[in-house]
């Protein structure tokens, strides 16, 4: 029995001392831990619930010239709530006042977020989305709010912040502000967003969050480690007024012609400003938006407008003049086995070199290049290399498309490629590229860059200025440049253009109309155009010039440039003229008007009388008429415009207050 005892013992003897050395093993762990690799690890904890998140800065503004926003970040807030951090007493006081306060700020019942509030806690939910979207002033009072205003511990209000990139324009000129790129947030390529990306970016700040339940993230402060720098203002050289016009003058004819994508520049004539850029592409639905940025990066062959370049490379090198007479033949030549033909039924027959650029003959301006070039074609094709035409302009907005001006050896070259590129073929512009050439014809033949951007800011203070740019001073001599001028008016007024033409105010430019996809097999079935005006306004001084390009019309509504680009840029000119006029003063303007004074001493007379009849206005000015018969209480109706013919109440009738009357105006 005392050996048993004994062997007990010694067994637990052995027993405590494995437990005494485990725990002196325990304890030199410990120590170890805490002293030797305690940095070590407490890294790595620290590491694991709290991290350093990337506060993106506030991008700069785009603006038009004006001073209007193209673009601009807004700051915006979604609110959570971490119901368990939270006390009872502090859940308990606050729920009822907090879920009323909610109540009035989004139009739901109070009991509504009790239950929503009480569920949180309930199933200790952490990250409860309370509100998302919020502007700057709705979350400054949503963080007053009862339990909320003690912060984040005490109140378990959750902020987290992002920047929203707006166009206070919407969709107009959307393409050329440029967007962020889809699916990464934060990055922007193309239009004014992706030149200038540099200026407007700023640089990113920092805030330390601490992991929560699921993966989840708090900030651990209510503010920044570091604040974030808001990026430079870019201002733009975009009218917003001319944005508009040309945006709803391209919209309204592409909708008119069903087109399927087409463009609109505008640029200031001295200074290569580009005023406005619209381009607008159809939908599968119908409907057109700013889809890509045609006016600058969809490179295609010009047709017509680039008659102009040809004739000026033949008038330069005095290889004609504009008397030449050039035989068009019955419309229809044969250059080297392949016919050419005019759009005239019966051609034009001997015309005068200026009269072929007038009507647009294909056969006119391939008849003149082929016969003055074909053997040495190099020298026509130096002159479009001396105007730049085979090069990028360089403008910095991504996607600038590339030109193409093939010559001897080129894979696009052969006998046919001469007279082709003389009337718009075998070469390929972008309309940007087109109109830089049109300005400097405007601009007494001082080649500028166009120019999108006119300085970079920052609160008020210049960055960086950017000048106009002359890239060639003198694109011809005075003499053809003169001639050139001349004949540009003179479409408007005689020519292809002549539909365009008014009395009112002149315009000088070219009619376009080019076969687009003409290789596919089915383009004898499916006829598909480009259509184009390239010109300046007005014509005597210009002040600015303007491309339009309208892609595949429909051929049942019409395709040729008068009819389909042509009233466009007369509608730009237009409205750009009446809301801008460029006369900056009126001469005589005490001079007395016969007309008016007839009016005047028609309606006066009428005027301070005393009616109970319907008083005859036939024969007086509409409007004045109209304040007449106003201001005896009826109503009234106008058709038509100038001087009243007709009236459908008769004078001598009873006055009734209240009627209404027809003005029938010639």
């Amino acid at each position: 029995m005392a050996i048993e005892e004994k062997n007990i013992l010694n067994r637990l003897y052995i027993i405590a001392g494995c437990m005494f050395i485990f725990a002196i093993a325990v304890a030199i762990k410990l120590v170890n831990i805490q002293f030797v690799e305690g940095e070590q690890y407490r890294e790595l904890a620290l590491k694991n619930t709290t991290r350093n998140f990337t506060i993106p800065a506030n991008r700069g503004n785009v603006y038009a010239e004006d001073g209007s926003l193209l673009a601009t970040s807004v700051p915006k807030y979604d609110i959570r709530f971490d119901a368990v951090t939270v006390s009872s007493e502090n859940f308990k006081n606050n729920m009822v006042p907090l879920s009323k306060e909610m109540s009035k700020m989004f139009n739901r019942p109070a009991s509504y977020y009790q239950n929503v509030f009480r569920k949180a806690r309930a199933n200790k939910n952490r990250y409860l989305l309370i509100a998302r979207n919020l502007g700057y002033s709705d979350y400054i009072k949503m963080k007053n709010f009862p339990l909320f205003k003690l912060g984040p511990y005490k109140g378990g209000i959750i902020v987290e912040q992002r920047t929203v990139r707006e166009h206070p324009l919407g969709k107009v000129a959307e393409r050329l502000v440029g967007n962020q790129k889809n699916n990464s947030p934060g990055v922007y390529e193309v239009g004014f967003e992706g030149a200038f990306d540099e200026y407007l970016r700023g640089k990113e700040g920092k805030r330390l969050k601490q992991k929560i339940a699921r993966g989840q993230w708090k900030p651990v402060f209510d503010e920044n480690e570091v604040e974030p720098q808001d990026g430079y203002d870019v201002i733009s050289t975009i009218n917003a007024n001319i944005q508009d016009i040309a945006h709803h003058a391209l919209l309204k004819q592409m909708e008119h012609y069903e087109a399927e994508h087409g463009s609109v520049i505008v640029m200031e004539v001295k200074t290569g400003e580009i005023k406005a850029v619209a381009n607008l592409g159809r939908t599968s639905n119908g409907n057109y938006y700013e889809k890509l940025n045609y006016a600058v990066g969809e490179s295609h062959e010009p047709g017509s407008t680039f008659k102009v370049m040809a004739m000026m490379a033949a008038l330069e090198d005095k290889k004609i003049d504009t008397t030449t007479v050039v035989d068009t033949k019955e419309g229809r030549k044969r250059f080297y086995g392949r016919y050419i033909h005019d759009s005239k039924h019966g051609g034009y027959g001997e015309i005068s070199a200026a009269k072929a650029l007038e009507v647009s003959s294909n056969i006119g301006l391939a008849t003149i290049i082929d016969e003055a070039y074909s053997e040495n074609p190099e020298q026509f094709i130096d002159h479009l290399k001396e105007w730049r035409l085979d090069k990028k302009i360089g403008i910095k907005i991504k996607g600038e498309g590339k030109p193409v001006i093939p010559g001897p050896g080129h894979e696009l070259w052969s006998k046919n490629a001469l007279p082709s590129m003389a009337y718009g073929y075998n070469l390929r512009l972008t309309p940007l590229q087109t109109l830089a050439f049109y300005n400097a014809i405007a601009n007494d033949g001082v080649m500028v860059k166009p120019r999108f951007i006119k300085e970079i800011r920052a609160w008020n203070h210049e960055v960086e200025t950017f000048d106009t740019e002359v890239v060639n001073d003198q694109i011809c001599s005075e003499e053809t440049l003169h001639e050139i001028r001349d004949i540009l008016k003179n479409i408007v007024r005689r020519g292809t253009g002549k539909p365009l033409y008014s009395k009112y105010f002149s315009m000088a430019g070219k009619t376009g109309t080019a076969r687009t996809e003409y290789w596919m097999d089915d383009w004898d079935k499916d006829r598909r155009y480009i259509s184009s005006f390239s010109g300046y306004f007005p014509a005597e001084s210009p002040k600015y010039s303007c491309i339009v390009v309208i892609h595949k019309p429909s051929t049942k509504k019409g395709y040729y440039g008068a009819d389909v680009t042509g009233p466009v840029f007369k509608r730009i000119a237009q409205k750009i003229f009446t809301e801008s006029p460029l006369v900056a003063e009126i001469a005589n303007v005490d001079e007395e008007d016969p007309i008016l004074e007839k009016d005047y001493e028609t309606y006066y007379p009428k005027a301070q009388a005393h009616y109970t009849k319907v008083p005859n206005v036939k024969g007086m000015a509409g409007m004045d008429a109209v304040s007449l018969l106003e201001n005896l209480g009826l109503k009234v109706q106008i058709v038509g415009n100038g001087t009243v013919a007709n009236q459908s109440i008769e004078s001598g009738e009873a006055l009734k207050r209240g009627q209404q009357i027809t003005l029938k105006l010639s």
